[in-house]
């Protein structure tokens, strides 16, 4: 795009907005490269670098710097203040869609090359996000399922109990008592699929059980090599290495069905402990599953408990599903929405259950 020969005042104020933008992002870039090492810290100054390169375009447009310069727009600043203050995941997944809105497309006087540069940095952004997103999937996982689990079914059984015009102590109990039951599914159902797990694990692991028989197998005939083959290894190296293992033992007096010892794996690191995992799926779920019940527990009753319980859920429910927005790259605010649509839906069907039972009992 051919840029005007006479700039304007306002060509210039936006020069400005973006020279201070590119400043604000270079700060941001090297402010998360301070606490990677590695590989990330230098994709991270390359990414800064880069961004100097720009402000350096609007600098030299602009003759000299500026005696007053205007603030970074809201969503560079909100990057700046995130990248002191929380994880390098939750930034760059705000830069991720931050890069993808550049401006510099329809700017007349940005460079093709910078216009490019900021759709090239889109992606390696997201594929540094991308790795924090592995890094943290699990637990992240884990954390928002439990504590969304929590916060709606706890909330759909307060409402439809409350609908049926019991007394506030009744609601309590029932509050408390679907807390500890959810809670406690969760554990015990993480910490049989865990211990399941590992089990299955160690199962389909090599044993020493044959070891001793090695020495006494006819080398030429001999089943070893079906060992080998069940592990995967093509049928001419398994033959091969049965005839090798066999004559070392023959030689030696004793064999084992390894070159080596037999070290069994810590599936711990593949799985993780059955106990830490119960643990922290029962302390999701409860996290979640006690807010609906706030209201009662501080000795509020009828319509005023309701409405503060549907508040604090509703706050709860939409940071959730904001912050799995910002990590899955989504815009943020939408995905709130959905969760908190989710969670009053429930809510709502089991209210007007409870009105219903309410009704006829009465």
């Amino acid at each position: 795009m051919s840029a005007p020969t006479a700039p304007t005042d306002r060509d210039r104020r936006r020069w400005a907005q973006y020279l201070v933008n590119e400043r604000a992002e270079a700060r941001v870039y090297r402010e998360l490269a301070g606490r990677r090492d590695g590989e990330e810290r230098e994709i991270l100054l390359a990414l800064a670098e880069a961004e100097g390169r720009h402000e350096a375009h609007w600098l030299e447009l602009l003759g000299a710097e500026p005696a007053r310069l205007p603030r970074p727009d809201v969503r560079t600043r909100l990057l700046g203040s995130m990248a002191k203050s929380f994880g390098s995941i939750f930034v760059l997944a705000l830069a991720q869609s931050a890069e993808a809105r550049s401006p510099y497309d329809d700017e007349p006087y940005a460079t093709a090359t910078m216009a490019a540069d900021e759709k090239v940095h889109h992606e390696v952004v997201r594929g540094l996000a991308a790795r924090g997103r592995r890094r943290l999937s699990g637990t992240f996982r884990a954390a928002v399922f439990g504590a969304n689990d929590g916060l709606v079914s706890n909330l759909a059984l307060v409402m439809g109990i409350g609908a049926t015009g019991v007394s506030s102590q009744f609601v309590l109990f029932s509050g408390i008592a679907g807390l500890l039951a959810g809670a406690l599914s969760m554990g015990a159902g993480e910490f049989v699929s865990v211990r399941s797990q590992r089990e299955l694990l160690a199962a389909t692991e090599p044993s020493d059980f044959a070891d001793g028989a090695i020495p006494h197998l006819d080398i030429d005939a001999n089943e070893l090599a079906l060992v080998y083959r069940t592990r995967g290894m093509p049928e001419a190296e398994a033959i091969a290495r049965a005839r090798r293992i066999v004559e070392a033992a023959r030689s030696a007096g004793q064999g084992r069905a390894e070159t080596g010892p037999i070290v069994v794996p810590d599936h711990g690191d593949v799985v993780g402990s059955a106990w830490a995992a119960a643990l922290s799926s029962f302390l999701f779920f409860a996290s979640g599953a006690i807010i609906p019940v706030l209201p009662w527990i501080f000795g509020l009753s009828g319509l005023a408990a309701v409405v503060l319980a549907l508040v604090l859920v509703g706050v709860a429910l939409m940071s959730t599903g904001a912050a799995v927005g910002l990590l899955s790259g989504a815009p943020p605010l939408r995905r709130a929405l959905r969760q908190l649509a989710i969670g009053f839906g429930a809510a709502a069907v089991t209210y007007l259950l409870g009105l219903l039972f309410g009704v006829s009992m009465g």
